[in-house]
């Protein structure tokens, strides 16, 4: 299966070269001008392992000791030594973006990290603090104590044209100020763990150590933040993506003044509007976002959205897409009122709504298009086309993991096959799986991640 990874590790060494003569003049020309402002970003964690060679201890449940003892007869089984503390090292990218010490790179990379540290081009170190991070878009704002430091120049995500020019620079497996380069392949993407981004898709080779580094247009502007990669291996393989840099800086001011985001909050699942459902409401084209529920006690409950209705516009955007609908609701300010044009029995109606605000809990997608399962988990269908790429019959696909998954080691882009044994071909499978566990008791979790498979307990805590 071709699926989203976090290219979470550093710059690229090798120099992809442009088809034309000319962009590689340019491309030379933006490295001595800017590469001077591209950082590279390493962190240190500390994480428990357990000394029997599993990177968790068996919850004190029977049933799953048992389970272990039979699939992992020379492991702990329950009865390993005690946990240790390790450092885990990481490494990432990131662009200063103020001469006063504010750097942009991704969430993902100075994640939970205990310390970072700012490598510049010209060889000083510096000690970071994480100012703020948003897991929604993946930005991140950290700040070093420096002056005059060379600063980025920000461009307009929304002027490139699919087939233009962009560069890349980071330090992908950790080599530093390294330099890649190709086109816009698309714009508007969505990928299934993010609904609040419309990236930049790129062939711009990006590996692991790419993570936060800048895509710049041949203008010397940077456009984009360089985040993921669609990929078998987990290395490049042709499709990268970027979070625009306009939406980066619509929570940046937020993250330096508060440390977090503040997103608007709507409180429907919506679904995409199909050419059969267009069809089947009388609607001229496949369009808008259907609401398949309203959340009771929401704000779209109490200005009055019915399931079924169609929002075709917010706040006087038209709404192409389902996936348009999250960002247009989510870069809103909590309590404003907003105007919605929706489709409803035939004919078009304006409603309006005072939205709230979107938990600090909820995850991209969480609360308007798809709810958690117990134990924290999104959960999607794997499409015929992803089952096939994976060699797979069965599987739902993680497209967040909070609480007790996020606990547990389950990530975003995990595929579970199974829980107890029992192999799980839908989400409704999974609900059901984990609907009669106790709390305080725990599952085995089959999980395929990357090209292997591993178990993975999850318990309950009813959090």
């Amino acid at each position: 299966m071709m699926k989203a990874v976090l290219a979470t590790a550093a710059l690229v060494l090798t120099l992809s070269m442009p088809t034309f003569a000319k962009d590689i003049v340019d491309v030379a020309d933006l490295v001595e001008k800017q590469g001077p402002a591209v950082v590279n970003i390493s962190t240190t964690k500390m994480v428990k392992r357990n000394p029997g060679g599993l990177p968790f201890v068996i919850p004190d449940d029977a049933d799953l000791q048992e389970f272990f003892r039979r699939f992992f007869p020379g492991g702990p089984g329950g009865q390993g030594g005690p946990m240790q503390d390790i450092p885990a090292h990481g490494e990432g990218s990131g662009f200063i973006v103020s001469g006063d010490g504010y750097i942009l790179t991704n969430a993902h990379v100075v994640k939970d990290a205990d310390e970072v540290v700012v490598k510049l081009i010209d060889k000083r170190k510096f000690t970071a603090k994480v100012v703020g991070t948003d897991p929604r878009t993946d930005v991140a704002v950290i700040k070093i104590t420096a002056a005059g430091l060379p600063a980025v120049k920000l461009g307009d995500p929304t002027k490139l044209r699919v087939g233009e020019a962009v560069a890349a620079i980071g330090s992908p497996f950790g080599f530093e100020n390294s330099v890649t380069a190709g086109i816009v392949s698309a714009k508007g993407r969505s990928l299934p763990s993010e609904n609040y981004v419309p990236y930049i898709q790129t062939d711009v080779a990006i590996n692991p150590g790419n993570s936060g580094g800048p895509l710049f247009n041949m203008k010397g502007e940077v456009v984009g933040i360089n985040s993921q990669i669609y990929s078998r291996s987990g290395g490049y393989q042709g499709v990268s993506f970027a979070i625009p840099i306009d939406v980066a800086m619509e929570v940046v001011d937020q993250l330096k003044t508060g440390g977090k985001v503040s997103r608007g909050w709507l409180g429907v699942v919506i679904q995409e509007v199909s050419a059969d459902l267009a069809e089947s409401f009388g609607l001229d084209r496949p369009r808008g976002a259907l609401v398949s529920q309203v959340q009771e006690g929401s704000p779209a409950s109490k200005a009055g959205l019915q399931a079924s209705d169609v929002i075709l516009a917010f706040n006087g955007k038209a709404v192409e897409n389902s996936g348009d609908l999250p960002r247009m609701v989510g870069m809103a300010k909590p309590g404003t009122r907003i105007q919605m044009d929706i489709w409803r029995k035939g004919k078009t109606q304006q409603l309006s709504v005072v939205l709230g605000e979107l938990p600090v809990e909820a995850r991209a997608g969480s609360k308007d298009s798809k709810s958690p399962s117990r134990g924290g988990l999104v959960l999607s269908e794997l499409s015929a086309e992803q089952r096939r790429a994976l060699d797979i019959e069965q599987g739902v696909l993680v497209e967040d993991a909070t609480g007790d998954a996020a606990r547990s080691g389950i990530l975003t882009g995990d595929v579970i096959l199974a829980v107890n044994n029992i192999k799980i071909a839908s989400v409704a499978g999974f609900r059901k799986a984990v609907a009669a566990v106790p709390v305080g008791k725990s599952v085995a979790i089959l999980i395929r991640r990357g090209e292997g498979s591993l178990y993975i307990p999850l318990k309950i805590t009813g959090e």
